[in-house]
Order: C-alpha cells, then structure tokens, then sequence
C-alpha cells in the first residue's frame, strides 16, 4: 500500500459543515486505497475530541492549532508583503516541518491537498515528483469577487484585492499540479475558462449525501415548539453567505409569507449564529437554535426547507440533506447550480423574494404537492448522489494523472509568486 499525504484547512471529522463533509468522505475513500498521513488546522476546540477518531484511520496525524481572531489579525500581513489574505491566514511552521519531515521519513506517492490554502505547505518539499491532486472544492477567487460586489469600502477594495491575488494564485497552484478537483462541473468550467489553466487537468467531482443517515424513515422526536408550520434553514450560523441569505430572508421574505399565512415559522438552525442571525429571533414567527446535536429532527418535522442563498459556489450540502430526509425544497438560481436537480420536479426554484414567497405558500397550502416533490428529490438521490459512485471516479483520476511538475503554461510564468514559501 502506497503513502498519501492529507492537508486539510480544517479537521475533516465530524462531518458537520460543508467543507468537512466533503473533507471527510475525500479521506474515508482514500484511506481504503492508502496508507495516508493527515495535517490539518483545528479552529474549533470542540473537535480536538474528535482526534482518535482520524489517528485510528490515518498512519499518522498532525494537528494544528488554529486560533481564527489571531489567524485574522496575522492575515492583515498580507496587505504588506502583497500575498493574498488567504496564504497569510494559514500559515504554521510546525505543519510545514511536519510535512518535510513526512516525506524525509516516507516515500509518499501522492499529496492531496484539500482547499488551495494548503498548497503552500506541499510546494514547501521541493523534491517532490509524485502526484499532487488539489481539490479546490469552489472557486474562492469568485466568492471573494461577489463579496466585493456587495459590500462597501473600504471592503469592497480588499475583497477585491483578495479575489484578484487569490484567483492569479489559483491557476499558479493548479499549473504545478497534477490535477484539479471542483465539487461540480460548473464550477470546473469557470476554471478551465480562465487563461493559463491546462483544461485537460481540471476535473468536476461532486458531492454525495450519506443517504442512511439521512433517512426520512428514521423516527425524531419533534424539537420545534408548538405552532405553525416550520420552513427550515440548516447550516453555520457564522458564515458571511448563510447570514446574508437568512437576513434577507427574515427581512423580504417571510413577512410576504406570514401575511397569507400567519402560523408559518422561520427556523434557523446551525452552530455559532452571528450576532444579526440572533437579533433575528426577536423577529415575529422566527426561531434561532444555535448549535443542535442532530440536524436530522429539524429536517424531519419541517414543512418546508428553503436555500436562498446569494451569494453561493459550488454545491449546497444542505439541500441535497434536505432533499435526502424528502423535504421540499425552495432554492434561489445560486443555491440550485451544480445540483443535478430538475426545476419543479425535484425542488423549486425562485429568483427573487417574490418569487420564494409564492413557492413557500403554494407548499404550505398543499401537503400532498409537497410531499410528493420531497419523495421525488429523495428518489433522485438514491440514484444519483451516494457517495460510493460520486467518489468512483477518483481513482482513475489519480491513477492517470502526471507526476510533478509538469510543464507550466506560459501564461502563468509571469504570475506573482510572493506567496509561495510562507507557510
């Protein structure tokens, strides 16, 4: 059995937030084919009682410790070396030693580099020649320029600033890699569409559902408090897209709805709410859970999940979750791309606030019509999205690519490489 070295940006265990999701399905499948040696960064104390779990599947882990108020103030280094923000955040000499020290001491075939974060710390062994994969898993360049767009100075000039240097640096790390990973194919087109990038070497590989743990069968006691009907929104309660999107929400949305159907609740469930998502629970007919042991129940007795994320990339974990417990759904354009879902026959889509609110109230009036689009999401599930034939294609990807460094485009000779070397 042949080495593999793991970087992760965070812990990949548990499972409980999109990147870890993928994170940890990624390392499971590998872990089957390879001996791997995991480094990763810890930014939440919780999950340090989580560590056996990956030292009993992995030949050997390194833990980083990641204090996020620190590691943001360390970024602002980036304004003066002229590095993007995101290489400055993550950066630790102890992982970078750990990961020389890995390779002095094994002979590891292949890295697997999980967000382009931690590209900084493979480039870090530069005898390397086995194959290096990046899973990019989004575009972050992108998500930096639509949050450019939508805020304000002096933000808007650093968001700008990072999606510029972020994305320069993107098509850098892809040009010394063996192959390119994107969690769909979507987002594998926008790459391959930039210049420099080699086409051939950029791959969609999309995410699954663990369809037995989300199982609409499964008995859950209900949480929610006596009331009306309940629309559901799952996940971190601290991330700028899930604040933005349960903000507007609250604020455009739910009142349209509330005002044909006084009953119906807004429920916002997911870990660490931002100080605006809380403030929303003081706003008639909305719940804010903060941090639950289970998402499962508040899937399972919700009338209605809805995504209206505007600002997303990549795939929505928490609608194919929401699909996979056969609950209807209601998604804006942004939430819906990358899912191989047909509009109106396995989850409805709407573009703006007026739009949600006609859907939500058309589900809330008729039972029947929602239950039957959550049976038929849940049906595509099963014959699309386990996780077993979503990470299929992996092994030929490995299997076929180069070993590094192939010869980079000459477009990207030119790009400013200041952030290499500062892991």
């Amino acid at each position: 059995m042949k080495d593999l070295l793991f970087l992760a940006h965070r812990i990949p265990y548990p499972p409980n937030k999109g990147d870890k999701i993928r994170s940890w399905h990624l390392l499971r499948h590998l872990a089957e084919r390879y001996r791997v040696h995991l480094g990763c960064f810890v930014d939440d104390p919780e999950d340090r009682a989580h560590e056996p779990v990956l030292r009993a599947l992995c030949a050997s882990c390194h833990f980083a410790r990641l204090d996020p108020a620190l590691a943001r103030l360390g970024s602002l280094r980036g304004l003066a070396t002229g590095e993007a923000l995101t290489f400055a955040y993550f950066r630790d000499a102890g992982l970078t030693e750990w990961v020389r020290a890995t390779h002095a001491a094994r002979a590891i075939a292949v890295q697997f580099v999980f967000s382009s974060s931690m590209a900084p710390f493979a480039e870090a062994v530069e005898d390397f020649r086995g194959r290096r994969i990046v899973d990019f898993i989004d575009l972050d360049s992108d998500k930096w320029r639509q949050y450019a767009m939508s805020g304000r100075a002096p933000m808007r000039w650093i968001h700008g600033r990072e999606a510029r240097l972020l994305g320069e640096a993107e098509v850098a790390i892809a040009a010394r890699a063996s192959a390119s990973l994107f969690v769909s194919e979507a987002e594998a087109d926008l790459f391959r569409r930039q210049p420099g990038v080699a086409a051939e070497r950029v791959h969609g590989l999309g995410n699954g559902v663990d369809l037995d743990y989300f199982d609409p069968r499964r008995d859950h006691a209900d949480p929610y408090p006596p009331g009306g009907p309940v629309l559901v929104f799952t996940g971190m309660m601290d991330y700028r897209a899930n604040v933005d999107a349960v903000s507007w929400f609250a604020a455009e949305v739910l009142p349209a709805i509330r005002a044909r159907r006084p009953e119906a609740r807004f429920a916002i469930v997911g870990a660490k709410p931002d100080p605006a998502v809380r403030r929303l629970a003081g706003q008639p007919g909305v719940i804010v859970t903060g941090r639950v042991p289970d998402v499962r129940p508040y899937l399972a007795h919700s009338a209605v999940a809805v995504a209206p994320l505007r600002i997303a990339r990549g795939i929505q974990n928490k609608v194919l979750e929401a699909m996979a417990m056969g609950r209807p759904v209601i998604a804006t354009p942004q939430a819906h791309e990358g899912i191989d879902a047909g509009r109106d026959a396995h989850l409805l889509v709407a573009d703006d606030a007026a739009g949600l609110a006609a859907q939500a109230c058309r589900l809330l009036g008729d039972r029947a019509e929602a239950e039957a689009l959550g049976a038929r999401g849940r049906r595509l599930l099963l014959d699309r999205y386990a996780w077993e034939s979503r990470l299929a294609p992996l092994d030929g990807i490995i299997e076929r690519a180069p070993a590094v460094f192939p010869a980079m485009p000459a477009e990207t000779r030119s790009l400013d490489r200041s952030w290499e070397g500062r892991a």
